[in-house]
């Protein structure tokens, strides 16, 4: 829990009885590899915080899976569109090596926004950040060719991109392996 704690008080001071009313509302949950902690169809219910392991997030788009985006150690995570509303998601959520998170719960979220001191303005930043991230991404699949968007990803997952498999950063990428393989050949970024 000390990763998540840090990662807290790297946005917002912390006191003492932050720290104990955070700990006592997330709880840790261990998520093997290749299990899902969210599928399509579900309503998005927590929150987690990534302490060891790598998840992705993909969604069904004429029968093939998409990747959209690779949560990695001391990432936040959640389906936005599911959690707040509570309303089913589209997106699943799995595992792709074995996965260590904190999660929290959509009423305990609320009680950590009201009784840590500076638990909404951390919401409010932590929210900012998810909205950046999501519009850049968005941007990209509109405006870059594969080619860039490898060199993106490569930016961006550099220090974990060894350990995600290739069929998922085709995926991610918006191309089929083999294309990724020449694209691969190309590029100037290596993994």
């Amino acid at each position: 829990m000390d990763l998540l704690i840090e990662n807290i008080r790297a946005l917002v001071p912390l006191s003492a009885s932050d720290e104990e009313i955070i700990k006592s509302l997330f709880r840790k949950k261990i998520v093997k590899k290749g299990e899902h902690v969210l599928e399509a169809g579900e309503v998005c219910k927590h929150i987690f915080f990534i302490e060891k392991g790598l998840v992705r997030y993909y969604l069904f788009n004429n029968g093939e899976e998409q990747t959209h985006y690779f949560g990695k150690e001391g990432e936040w995570g959640c389906d936005y569109q599911s959690f707040i509303p509570r309303v089913p998601t589209t997106v699943s959520i799995q595992a792709i090596e074995d996965t260590t998170l904190w999660k929290i719960s959509y009423d305990d979220m609320q009680t950590f926004y009201q009784t840590v001191k500076h638990g909404e303005r951390f919401g409010r930043l932590g929210i900012e950040q998810v909205f950046i991230n999501i519009t850049r991404q968005k941007d990209s699949l509109y405006t870059d060719k594969p080619q860039i968007r490898y060199e993106k990803f490569i930016q961006g997952f550099f220090d974990v991109a060894q350990r995600i498999p290739q069929y998922y950063i085709a995926s991610y990428v918006g191309v089929k392996p083999q294309s990724l393989s020449r694209i691969r050949k190309r590029s100037s970024t290596q993994i």
